[in-house]
């Protein structure tokens, strides 16, 4: 294999690699795990490389991170036992004039594949995606009344987490933070309040929980879940 037709495979497996990547990526920022998680958990899967760390705690704490999860890495094993060798057999047995005329047939089209995947890295782009995404994950589950929970990292045995209340439950309702029980009962600590979209506040004894209230709050995921009545939602 000469280093031009050698380059051109390489070329195509990392491209190919790379369009997989940010779609796997993609649906996983789609279960509420940060894109930085989601992009390095992802690879990791994909080439195997076995590279565990506490953030991979992450991709078990739901039903559909684990069925995701065994789709990505059954994906990635496939693609590398067959796509990839299938990829260098066709290109071994193509001779030198065929070889030229597939790159620059495919040139323009592979062009355009780098320039979508390089506006899918851009920030705002990728904001518009996750809307398109939540969307479309709304009108599957037709309940936008339910609270929603993001899982923002792992602290040891214990998760920071962000809550949004579409509805307060009832035994916080008009009940101040130090009266909840969220502290000595349930061991939650609710650090940070956002209300009207914008204004973030630390919480404080005297914080009184209302709808649309966006809370970061730390302590055992399954417990906060539990106690705001709150299921993972798409972003």
């Amino acid at each position: 294999m000469n280093f031009f037709l050698a380059s051109t495979l390489f070329a195509v497996v990392i491209l190919v690699y790379w369009f997989i990547l940010e779609l796997f990526a993609m649906l996983f920022r789609a279960t509420g795990l940060p894109d930085d998680k989601a992009r390095f958990q992802v690879l990791s899967m994909l080439t195997g490389a076995g590279f565990t760390t506490r953030e991979s705690e992450m991709l078990i704490s739901t039903k559909a991170r684990r069925k995701l999860s065994q789709a990505t890495m059954l994906f990635g094993y496939v693609f590398n036992v067959t796509i990839v060798s299938a990829l260098v057999n066709l290109f071994m047995s193509l001779k030198w004039t065929q070889v030229n005329d597939i790159v620059f047939k495919n040139l323009f089209p592979l062009a355009i594949a780098c320039l979508l995947l390089i506006l899918c890295r851009v920030r705002f782009v990728r904001k518009k995606i996750d809307r398109a995404l939540s969307k479309f994950a709304g009108r599957i589950v037709h309940d936008d009344s339910i609270n929603t929970i993001f899982l923002m990292d792992y602290i040891g045995h214990a998760a920071i987490a962000n809550v949004i209340l579409r509805e307060v439950p009832a035994f916080l309702q008009g009940k101040p933070l130090s009266e909840s029980g969220l502290r000595s009962e349930h061991n939650i600590m609710v650090m940070l309040v956002e209300r009207d979209g914008y204004k973030v506040e630390a919480a404080t004894a005297g914080t009184v929980f209302m709808p649309g209230d966006r809370l970061t709050v730390f302590g055992n995921y399954k417990e906060i879940k539990s106690v705001f009545r709150a299921n993972e939602r798409f972003i």
